[in-house]
């Protein structure tokens, strides 16, 4: 493998970075609106699961 010199090696990453397209505001705000829902909505599933699953040890418990 070639080295590349330092010139060379900035020029690439100049070249790389001019490539990034970076988010627009709306679609930053429409994306963190939609993780913020999809959280909640992770959040009450799992908090029903646990309960469940907290009731049913809680019976079996009683049980023995």
């Amino acid at each position: 493998m070639a080295k590349t010199n330092p010139g060379e090696f900035l020029r690439q990453v100049r070249a790389e970075v001019s490539k990034i397209v970076w988010p627009t505001r709306q679609e930053t705000v429409t994306t963190a609106i939609f993780v913020a829902i999809l959280m909640t909505l992770l959040a009450l599933f799992f908090l029903g699961i646990d309960s469940i699953f907290s009731a049913v040890v809680r019976w079996l418990l009683t049980l023995a």
